[in-house]
C-alpha cells in the first residue's frame, strides 16, 4: 500500500465531508465537467524534458469519417487503463491522439455530396476538389475525437496529429524518397485488384472474399480435330485470351502444344502453350490464359511472352469486339454465354456455381483483376526484418499464440501496391520529364522542371496505410531528431485488434525498423479480439444488433460501459457484450458510491498512521491482508494484459469482501465506539483509498469523485499507484473465512426454512473452543439472531466449523406446512432416483442408448441423491411436533 502523501489542495473541490456526496450517483452530471477539468489542468500532457521514465502508447488513428463504435470504445478503454496506471506509477505517460485521412473512404463521402449536387470531382478539378475535402474534414471530421472525451480517454490533446498535416506529410515524402533511392520502391505494370466503384487499385488485404453464386461454363476452343475444352466463371474475359495452357506432360494435348487454335467469337487465333502451373487432374486439364485480367494468367504470360490485352475499362465496361463493346462486365458475361450457346460451343453449364469472389472492403463491389502500371514497395527485406524482430525477442506478441498469424503474413508477403487512383491523399512525389525522365523529389527539394517545360507530377496518391505505417515516429517529429522522438520512441505497447495485423501492424514494423535504425516501433504487440453481441454474433451497422456506445453511456454512464468492456477482455479472444451486462456494471458503480458514502458517514478516515497489526482486530487484519493480495494480483494481471481477470478480481474484492463482508462485520464495532472503532475507521479509510486507486484506470469518473471526497486531495489521475506492502495474515484470513462459513450456512438454512431475510429469530451460539467469540455480535447482526430468552427452546441445531448455532423457529414458521412441502419434495427426489437407477441398471438400455443420453441420466441420479440428502437434513432440523 502507499503512503498517504499530501498533494496540493483542490481548488474549490470537495473535501472529506460525506455531505457533499449526493444520495445517488448521476454520471451525466459528473463526467463531462470532470473530464474538462482533467484536460484544463494538463494531467494528460507529457513532457519530453521530464526526468520520469517514459511510457508511450500508440493509438490506432481512427478514420476522419468515423464515429465511436463499440470496437473503438473497447480498445480505447484498455489503452486508457494502461496509460492511467503507468501515470500513477510515476511514468511520463504519453498517449497521443490523432486521425487518419482515410483516402478512399473520405473521398467517397465528398463525392457522394457532389453527386447530390449533380456534380463529379472532375467538374471541380483536382485542386478545388481537394479544397472541398479539407472543408468537409473541418466540418464533419473528428466527431470521434469528441466521443473519445465522452469515454474518458486520457490522451495528450496538445499533441493531436492528422496523417495529412504538414509534419506528417514531410515524413511521408522523406521515407518515400529514401525507399526509392534504396530501390525498395519501383514502378511496374502488374495485375492489381481494381475496384470499378472506387475507381482505384486496392491492396490484397483490402479485398474481402465471400462465397457468391455464379455459373461455371465449359467452352470448346478451336475447330475440327484441333479442339479442347476450357471452363470459366468469367466468360467475359475470354475476349482477352491470348493462349490456352496445358501441362507439358499431359498426353491428351501433346499434339496441340505449339499450335494455334481459333478463339471463339473473335477473328483471332491463339497458341496452346505448355506450363507446369496447370493441374492436369483439375477439370479438363486445359485453362484459358488472359494475362491482363488474372494474376496467375499474367505469370504464365510473362513466362511465354504472351500479349496482354485489356478488354475492360476502369468501370468494368467492355472496350473491344463489336457486339459486346459498351456492355457492363456482368451484362457481357450473359451475352457472351448466349452467343457461345448459339454456336454450340457450350458443352456444360453449372448454375448456380458457388465460389469465392473478392469484394472491395469499403464499397462491397466485386473486385476486377486488372493489368495496370502502379507503384510498388519491394517488401522482401523489410518483411524479413519485421519477422526477425519478433523471432529474436525484441518485440513480444501477446498472446503468444497469435505469433503464427503474424509470421504467416510477414513470411509470405507479396510486394505492396501503394499507388491509388485518387485525389485525396499524399500525392506521390515523382515527376515525369518530357524525355521519359523519372525523378523522385524529397521534402526539401524543388521539382526538376515546370509544366511548361514538359514536367508533370504523378497523379496518383499513396495508400492510406503507407502514412499510418509511420505513425509511431512521424507523430513524434521524424525525420527531425526531436526531443519527443528521443524521449518517447520506441513506444511501449501497441494494443489493437488481431484483425489489422496485416493492414497496420506489419506496416509499422517494416517502416519503423527501416527508418529508425533497426529499432522496432514498440516492445509489445498486445492483440485483442473483436466485440460481438451477447450471442457471439458479429456486430454490423446493417444488422439490428449494432450498438452505439454513446447510447449506453447516456443511459448508464461511461464507467459502466468501460467496466463491461474491460471485464470481457481476455487476450486475443472476442468479447460478447449485451445491455444487461452494462446494467450490471452500472449497479457496481452505484454499489461503490453507496458503500463509500456509508463509510464516510461512519467516519472512515485517512488521518494518522495505520495502527500496528497487534492493535487491530482479526477483521481489520483480514481485510488488509486480502487488500495486499489483490494489489499484487492486479499488478500481475496488468503486466500480462489480463484485463478481464483484473476487473473480475477488483469487482469481487470491492463488492464481496469490502462492501458485503468487511463493512457489515465492522458495523457493530462502529456502534460500540472506542479505540477498536477508531482503528477500524482508519482501516476502512485505507481500504477505500487503495481500492479506489486500483479501480481508477478502468472506472475513472466515479472513483475520482469518491476519492477526492474521501481524501480531500487534488486528483486520482496524478495520485500514486498502490504498492503491495507485503503484509499478510494467514491466521486472520482463516478466522474470517470461518465466520463467513458459519454465516453462509445459517443464511442458507434460514432460506431453506422459508424465513424472510429481515425476520429475527431467537438463537444461542455455542462458540467455545473456536475463534468466533469475538465475532458473535457481528454474526448475530448479519444473521438477524436475537438473544435467547428464558423460554428459549432449540427447535433446530446447526453444527458448523466447530461451532453450534441453535435456533428457536417455533414462532417463525408454520412447521406442519413446511413439513408437508419438504416431504413432497423428498418423495419427488426419491422417485427420480428410482427411475434413474432403473434405467442405469438395465443392461439392454445401456447397450442401445447413446453415450450422451446415459451421461444425462447419470447426472439426474447425482442431482436426485444430492436433493435427498439436502431435504432430509431440512426435515430433521424442523421443530418436533
Amino acid at each position: 500500500m502507499t503512503e498517504n502523501t499530501q498533494q496540493s489542495p483542490r481548488d474549490g473541490g470537495p473535501n472529506s465531508s460525506p455531505t457533499e456526496l449526493p444520495t445517488q450517483y448521476a454520471p451525466a452530471e459528473v463526467e463531462g465537467p470532470l473530464y474538462e477539468r482533467w484536460v484544463e489542468r494538463g494531467y494528460f500532457e507529457a513532457a519530453a524534458d521530464s526526468e520520469k521514465p517514459p511510457f508511450t502508447i500508440v493509438i490506432p488513428p481512427p478514420n476522419v469519417t468515423g464515429s465511436l463504435h463499440l470496437g473503438h470504445a473497447f480498445q480505447h478503454t484498455l489503452m486508457d487503463a494502461l496509460t492511467r496506471r503507468k501515470r500513477m506509477q510515476g511514468y511520463e505517460a504519453l498517449w497521443l491522439p490523432g486521425m487518419d485521412h482515410a483516402g478512399i473512404a473520405t473521398q467517397n463521402k465528398v463525392e457522394q455530396q457532389l453527386a447530390e449536387e449533380g456534380k463529379s470531382r472532375h467538374d471541380l478539378g483536382r485542386e478545388e476538389f481537394v479544397e472541398r475535402v479539407w472543408k468537409w474534414k473541418q466540418e464533419y471530421g473528428g466527431r470521434i475525437l469528441g466521443q473519445m472525451r465522452r469515454l474518458g480517454d486520457g490522451v495528450d490533446w496538445s499533441r493531436e496529429r492528422f496523417t495529412m498535416d504538414e509534419g506528417l506529410s514531410k515524413s511521408v515524402q522523406t521515407i518515400f524518397k529514401r525507399l526509392y533511392d534504396d530501390e525498395l520502391i519501383y514502378r511496374a505494370e502488374r495485375i492489381i485488384n481494381w475496384c470499378p466503384r472506387c475507381l482505384t487499385a486496392i491492396s490484397d488485404i483490402e479485398v474481402e472474399y465471400q462465397d457468391d453464386d455464379g455459373e461455371l461454363v465449359s467452352i470448346t476452343y478451336g475447330e475440327g480435330e484441333e479442339t479442347l475444352v476450357v471452363a470459366t466463371t468469367r466468360a467475359e474475359t475470354m475476349l482477352g485470351d491470348t493462349a490456352v495452357a496445358v501441362h507439358p506432360d499431359d498426353e491428351r494435348y501433346a499434339h496441340l502444344i505449339g499450335k494455334r487454335i481459333k478463339l471463339p467469337l473473335t477473328d483471332r487465333t491463339i497458341p496452346v502453350v505448355a506450363d507446369t502451373h496447370v493441374d492436369p487432374e483439375f477439370g479438363t486439364g486445359a485453362v484459358k490464359v488472359t494475362p491482363a485480367h488474372d494474376p496467375n494468367d499474367f505469370a504464365i504470360g510473362q513466362r511465354h511472352d504472351l500479349e496482354s490485352m485489356t478488354v475492360m475499362d476502369e468501370r468494368g465496361v467492355i472496350t473491344v469486339h463489336g457486339p459486346f463493346e459498351g456492355l457492363d462486365r456482368f451484362e457481357a458475361r450473359s451475352a457472351i454465354v448466349a452467343a457461345l450457346r448459339e454456336q454450340g460451343r457450350i458443352v456444360a453449364e453449372k448454375r448456380p456455381y458457388t465460389h469465392s469472389v473478392g469484394h472491395c472492403s469499403r464499397c462491397k463491389t466485386t473486385v476486377e483483376p486488372r493489368l495496370s502500371m502502379q507503384w510498388w514497395v519491394k517488401v522482401g527485406p523489410l518483411a524479413q526484418a519485421a519477422g526477425d524482430a519478433v523471432r529474436d525477442g525484441r518485440v513480444k506478441i501477446h498472446p503468444e499464440d497469435m505469433s503464427k498469424r503474424y509470421f504467416d503474413w510477414v513470411d509470405n508477403m507479396h510486394d505492396w501496391c501503394i499507388s491509388r487512383q485518387l485525389w485525396w491523399g499524399h500525392r506521390i512525389p515523382v515527376w515525369y520529364g518530357p524525355e521519359g525522365e523519372i525523378v523522385c523529389v524529397g521534402p526539401d527539394e524543388e521539382p526538376p522542371g515546370t509544366e511548361a517545360e514538359g514536367w508533370t507530377q504523378e497523379s496518383d496518391v499513396l495508400d492510406t496505410w503507407f502514412s499510418s505505417g509511420l505513425w509511431p515516429f512521424s507523430t513524434l517529429g521524424w525525420p527531425e531528431k526531436t526531443p519527443d522522438l528521443a524521449k518517447f520512441y520506441p513506444t511501449d505497447v501497441l494494443l489493437t485488434g488481431h484483425d489489422i495485423i496485416f493492414f497496420w501492424v506489419a506496416r509499422m514494423m517494416m517502416f519503423g525498423l527501416y527508418a529508425m535504425d533497426g529499432r522496432a516501433p514498440f516492445h509489445t504487440i498486445a492483440l485483442t479480439g473483436l466485440v460481438r453481441d451477447e450471442h457471439g454474433k458479429k456486430m454490423s451497422k446493417s444488422n439490428p444488433n449494432s450498438v452505439d456506445p454513446l447510447d449506453w453511456m447516456d443511459a448508464y454512464g461511461a464507467d459502466a460501459v468501460r467496466f463491461t468492456l474491460a471485464r470481457g477482455a481476455n487476450p486475443g479472444a472476442d468479447v460478447p457484450i449485451g445491455e444487461d451486462w452494462v446494467q450490471a456494471s452500472r449497479n457496481f458503480a452505484n454499489k461503490i458510491w453507496n458503500a463509500t458514502r456509508f463509510a464516510l458517514m461512519n467516519g472512515a478516515t485517512l488521518e494518522g498512521e495505520l495502527p500496528p497489526a497487534e492493535q487491530l482486530s482479526a477483521t481489520d487484519r483480514w481485510i488488509l491482508s486480502r487488500l495486499n493480495t489483490v494489489v499484487a494480483q492486479v499488478d500481475a494481471y496488468y503486466e500480462d494484459y489480463q484485463f478481464a481477470k483484473l476487473s473480475d478480481a477488483l469487482y469481487h474484492f470491492a463488492w464481496d469482501e469490502v462492501f458485503d463482508w468487511y463493512v457489515e462485520l465492522s458495523k457493530t464495532t462502529f456502534m460500540a465506539g472506542g479505540p477498536a472503532a477508531d482503528a477500524s475507521r482508519r482501516v476502512l479509510g485505507e481500504v477505500l483509498d487503495v481500492t479506489l486507486r486500483l479501480l481508477h484506470p478502468v472506472v475513472p469518473f466515479v472513483t475520482e469523485t469518491l476519492w477526492t471526497t474521501l481524501t480531500g486531495r487534488e486528483s486520482l489521475v496524478i495520485a500514486e499507484w498502490p504498492a503491495d506492502s507485503g503484509f499478510r495474515d494467514a491466521a486472520a484470513e482463516r478466522e474470517i473465512e470461518t465466520v463467513q462459513q458459519v454465516v453462509t450456512e445459517v443464511r442458507r438454512f434460514r432460506s431453506d426454512q422459508g424465513l424472510q431475510p429481515g425476520q429475527k429469530v431467537p438463537a444461542k451460539l455455542e462458540l467455545a473452543g473456536t475463534q468466533l467469540a469475538a465475532h458473535e455480535a457481528a454474526m448475530r447482526s448479519l444473521l438477524r439472531l436475537q438473544p435467547a430468552g428464558e423460554e428459549f427452546t432449540a427447535t433446530a441445531s446447526l453444527p458448523v466449523a466447530g461451532a453450534t448455532v441453535a435456533l428457536d423457529l417455533s414462532g417463525a414458521i408454520d412447521v406442519e406446512a413446511e413439513r408437508k412441502r419438504l416431504s413432497k419434495d423428498l418423495a419427488a427426489a426419491e422417485k427420480e432416483k428410482a427411475q434413474a437407477n432403473g434405467k442405469l441398471g438395465n443392461e439392454a438400455f445401456l447397450g442401445k442408448a447413446p453415450e450422451h443420453v446415459v451421461a444425462k441420466i447419470r447426472t439426474r441420479l447425482e442431482t436426485a441423491e444430492a436433493d435427498i440428502v439436502r431435504i432430509s437434513a431440512q426435515l430433521a432440523a424442523l421443530p418436533k411436533a
